[in-house]
């Protein structure tokens, strides 16, 4: 069931990997993600910038809903309409990004959902998990299903997959 998928977007030219799981399944059992790219895309993730050249990487179902925008990053676009983001200069300076998924975290999670099994995954699903912190900073400081309580900090938990529109 492996299949061969070859990336040319403008981040990755050639660049291949292989599906070795079906989509959305058998995940390492302690990364347990509240949403799937899809949902991320139409909910409004990233300003609308972050996939506008690599859709044929992945289902286009997962674009049909998205909110994207090729000209700029567009906080308006956000689930919660702020920017939740740094620019992707602090993540390659920190060193957050792996060569094999140059746009970052949410890339190395597309894959990971369509199939996909690297040697970055244990440190990926580990920085997720740190992501966690800020669900017990909204339970702590705001009231439950309060949208408009702490924003920021809810965008950046949608950046990581976490549905923080159930807390």
């Amino acid at each position: 069931m492996k299949r061969k998928v070859v990336v040319n977007d403008k981040m990755q030219k050639n660049y291949v990997y292989y599906l070795t799981e079906k989509p959305g399944e058998n995940f390492d059992p302690e990364f347990k993600p509240d949403l799937t790219p899809k949902e991320m895309l139409e909910l409004g993730v990233f300003g609308g910038r972050y996939m506008t050249d690599c859709q044929n990487e992945f289902p286009r179902d997962w674009f049909s809903k998205a909110k994207l925008c090729s000209e700029k990053h567009d906080p308006n676009l956000n689930f919660f309409g702020v920017n939740a983001s740094q620019p992707l200069s602090i993540w390659r300076e920190r060193g957050w990004i792996h060569p094999d998924d140059p746009r970052g975290w949410f890339q190395w999670y597309c894959r990971y959902y369509m199939g996909r099994r690297h040697p970055d995954d244990k440190r990926q699903i580990r920085r997720w998990k740190a992501m966690k912190r800020h669900v017990a900073q909204i339970k702590k400081h705001c009231r439950p299903f309060d949208l408009n309580c702490r924003r920021k900090q809810r965008q950046a938990l949608l950046h990581w997959a976490y549905d923080s529109r159930k807390i």
